[in-house]
């Protein structure tokens, strides 16, 4: 069993709206209900083996008001309650506040400090774990190719720039407005080759070992789990690696907030969690995820449905 919680985006600052103006976002009071969820979690029988976050865990604003690292400290000091490990992927607004080789050396880099389990580039917070017999996690960087978080000389940069200005005309990189692929905006991010050619390896290794795969990431990787925009830049790369595969049970995405939900094709469950940062007091976003041998159920809490995912 793993706790599930995305988009938190916890910053100390009085409710305020998306960037449309027509959402309201409870800032301070996503830590509150954070904190409902962590113990929530830790009375779970039988006990949760980890948590997974799935990116955005606090507000770009931080950065602009100079709170950053107080405001992550906040949110770590609150994950840090629990008894068990908790895998972070890394968001847009993780990056509007830091650096990629800030948030290496941060309590978000979950990465294992050493070892084979992720791409070459330590930087690329991608890895793999096996949390029980036959079940493997990946954990993907959905910005691994992204104009954010990188030094505008740096090559990381530069080539992220270029893909973003092919594709999306528009003044500003934020808006999806007339773009025929609409999910290259300066919000959403890509797989770099070497991070899709390590995941297909992994991939190779569970077939073999008749392992299940639970795969998550910040953005999501299917435009049914999405609402056209908030997708991955080269998520059809990604899916390709996946459907190439038997072993994927279940990908885990957040970054919309409205959540979002399929099974594609090759039976692969694509889930799209709601975002604590809008849900208001008197409600919560989070989850427990039981797996089976042949399913995962999950026990959502307020903004979040139950759902039974069979294998």
């Amino acid at each position: 069993a793993f706790g599930l919680v995305a988009d938190i985006q916890f910053a100390d600052a009085e409710d305020g709206h998306d960037f449309g103006g027509c959402r309201r976002r409870y800032y301070r009071h996503s830590l509150r209900l954070l904190r409902e969820a962590v113990r929530a979690w830790a009375g779970e029988r039988p006990p949760i083996d980890f948590v997974l976050q799935l990116g955005d865990s606090i507000d770009g604003q931080n950065a602009r008001r100079g709170e950053a690292e107080s405001a992550l400290q906040q949110v770590l000091d609150v994950l840090g309650q629990l008894s068990v490990p908790v895998h972070h992927a890394w968001g847009n607004h993780e990056l509007y506040n830091f650096s990629r080789a800030r948030l290496v050396r941060s309590g978000l880099y979950s990465r294992p400090a050493a070892g084979s389990d992720g791409p070459a580039d330590r930087e690329c917070h991608a890895y793999h774990c096996s949390p029980a017999p036959r079940l493997r996690l990946v954990v993907l960087d959905a910005y691994d190719v992204s104009a954010l978080g990188a030094d505008p000389g740096s090559p990381r940069h530069q080539e992220a720039l270029r893909v973003l200005r092919e594709k999306n005309p528009n003044e500003d990189l934020n808006n999806p407005e007339g773009l025929k692929e609409p999910q290259f905006v300066a919000f959403n991010g890509g797989f770099s080759q070497a991070q899709l050619e390590w995941f297909d390896e992994v991939l190779k290794f569970s077939d073999e070992n008749q392992e299940k795969v639970i795969v998550t990431a910040h953005v999501p990787i299917h435009p049914c789990a999405s609402n056209g925009v908030c997708l991955a830049w080269n998520y059809e790369a990604a899916l390709s690696v996946v459907h190439a595969h038997r072993c994927v049970v279940c990908v885990l995405a957040g970054h919309l907030h409205d959540g979002a939900y399929c099974q594609d094709p090759h039976g692969v469950h694509h889930l799209t969690v709601e975002g604590l940062i809008e849900t208001p007091p008197g409600s919560n976003a989070f989850a427990t995820v039981h797996v089976y041998e042949d399913r995962m159920v999950l026990k959502g809490r307020g903004r979040i449905p139950d759902r039974v995912m069979h294998f």
